[in-house]
């Protein structure tokens, strides 16, 4: 298994980043308002020239009849932000759909429900053109299902050829599923990771003790903020991604056993490493040190509360996501200073254990074409990524219009203009969830660029040292991050089970933690046994027959 230096949520590298932007497009949305049926006859006498040429059609005058293709996007609650009907939305349509005779509707999925979403949109026949996740079993479970269709990599290849350039030793690489080209992926290039954990450095100060580099200070440092009257640390339920263990995994773990074990969407409630997690934290509850109503914080929203209000010590966020924090915290107490926490970007890690941690793949978004699409439907929608890849289009996705929404430094690096508040305003981590079905983040071609450029997008004014920090965090990790393996045969029994699995997980998760240190073991072994008889021995027992084919892709 591959033990490389995740720097973090990823880039591609785009030196035309910021060509032809600005000009005409700046009136490309209003256009979107053009009468309807001049558009669609205009689209279908152009598309009347449509030839098929050997396998496939050129469609590149315009589809003969209008074709919808749906586009999911992230529905993150922003207020006063229409996920699927804003000025962006509307441009797409204009510059893209009106061209092509393609009506481009975008379905919201709910960040924090995605994969109930789409399975209740799978389930009723009604799911997206495209089929997305951001962790690769998930992606596999979908495809398991049913969900998705076999890839034509010469059709991607013929109608998305800048995307295709761009992807294709990715898409042949990790593609694959069941002998079949199952998946294709967003760009992605490793610069910086964007998870970061915050504690409270005036409680640090008041205390007299440096900011913690292992669990064993961690725990000094919370006893201290205890004794003082302060806060604990901060330990919101965990429900989904499951990573919380990696910094608990024993040095000399068998590359067998990380195959087995490292799963995003069931938690290995067996393996030791999680039961030296479990231990842990069923330590600090006892010992009042981290918060008691834990398993009620069941989303973000709630853990970033405890922290800004000064009832946690820790606060666990990404950076493109939560920014608003350090206003909201200062707001509360405005004598209130952060550090970032920990030696690895996981957290702190104990004696005896390594600095290992969830790494990023060499691929962005995971993506399959509806198992319901039609040809002309797939080609449109191979047509839009393409559309999309162009630098001039993906640039005003990214940043807008030139001189209005932001302007250009001296290093070629975009800087939204703080005070915008017109029709082309972005949404949150420029406009990040309409891109990022072509890349995962923006860059610049070289390191230093590419940091001077996450300060300037996600450290609100006066935090840029948080990204410093954080970088630097990322490079004492060097070959520590662990990436989850990718099954080429699909783990069927995953998705047979998982549901009923991560239930019986809260519940003997929370009951693990919030016993007596002296029911521990007897607790976590009857919940062990409960657990293999509820699915997870025929999962383990299908992954091992797997991994004795060889059926296990190493992911670089």
């Amino acid at each position: 298994m591959k033990k490389t230096l995740a720097l973090g949520m990823a880039a591609a590298m785009t030196a035309t980043l910021l060509a032809g932007c600005g000009g005409s497009s700046g009136s490309a949305a209003s256009s979107a308002a053009a009468s309807t049926a001049e558009s669609t006859a205009s689209s279908t006498a152009a598309a009347s020239t449509a030839e098929s040429t050997g396998s496939y059609t050129d469609y590149s005058a315009g589809f003969p009849e209008n074709v919808t293709i749906q586009i999911p996007v992230y529905d993150r609650g922003f207020e006063g932000w229409n996920p699927t009907d804003n000025y962006y939305t509307k441009w797409v349509q204009s510059e893209f759909g009106d061209k092509y005779n393609v009506t481009v509707k975008y379905v919201a999925i709910a960040r924090s429900n995605e994969v109930q979403d789409f399975n209740q949109m799978i389930a009723a026949g009604n799911a997206p053109s495209i089929i997305f996740h951001y962790d690769m079993p998930q992606a596999v479970n979908y495809w398991s299902e049913g969900a998705m269709q076999p890839i034509d990599l010469d059709e991607v290849a013929y109608y998305a050829p800048t995307y295709w350039d761009k992807m294709k030793s990715t898409i042949e690489t990790y593609g694959k599923l069941d002998g079949e080209n199952a998946f294709i992926f967003a760009e992605r290039d490793p610069i910086y990771y964007n998870w970061v954990t915050l504690i409270r450095k005036d409680w640090l100060d008041q205390v007299g003790l440096d900011v913690p580099t292992t669990n064993e200070e961690l725990i000094a440092a919370l006893q201290a903020f205890k004794d003082a009257g302060l806060g604990v640390e901060n330990d919101p339920l965990i429900t989904k991604s499951f990573t919380y263990f990696y910094n608990w995994i024993p040095e000399g773990t068998s590359e067998e056993d990380l195959a087995k074990y490292l799963d995003l969407n069931v938690a290995p409630f067996t393996w030791e490493a999680t039961k030296n997690f479990l231990q842990d934290a069923n330590t600090k509850y006892n010992a009042g040190l981290m918060d008691p109503e834990f398993y009620l914080t069941t989303d973000d929203s709630l853990a970033k509360g405890k922290f800004v209000s000064g009832q946690c010590a820790t606060y666990s966020f990404y950076m493109s996501n939560g920014t608003d924090v350090f206003d909201s915290l200062k707001a509360n107490d405005p004598n209130a200073e952060v550090a970032v926490l920990g030696s690895t970007v996981s957290n702190t890690v104990a004696d005896g254990f390594s600095a290992h941690y969830y790494e990023y793949p060499s691929y962005g978004m995971i993506m399959g074409i509806n198992a319901n699409a039609t040809d002309e439907e797939r080609a449109a929608t191979y047509m839009f990524l393409d559309w999309m890849s162009q630098p001039e289009n993906l640039t005003y996705l990214q940043h807008g219009i030139e001189g209005e929404t932001y302007t250009v430094d001296a290093d070629g690096i975009a800087t939204q203009i703080s005070d915008y508040d017109g029709e082309a305003k972005l949404s949150q981590n420029n406009n990040k969830d309409y891109w990022c079905l072509v890349q995962e983040v923006m860059g610049y071609g070289d390191k230093e660029t590419n940091l001077k450029a996450n300060k300037s997008l996600l450290a609100p004014e006066g935090y840029d040292w948080i990204i410093d920090q954080a970088y630097d965090i990322c490079e004492k990790g060097s070959n520590c991050g662990l990436i989850t393996p990718i099954f080429t045969k699909a783990v069927e029994s995953t998705a047979e089970y998982s549901t009923d699995l991560n239930s019986l997980w809260q519940e003997a998760y929370v009951d693990c933690i919030t016993c007596s240190p002296d029911e521990f073991e007897a607790k976590y072994e009857e919940y062990c046994q409960e657990y293999l008889d509820a699915g997870y021995q025929e999962i383990l027992d299908e992954k091992q027959s797997l991994i004795d084919e060889g059926a296990v892709l190493v992911v670089e």
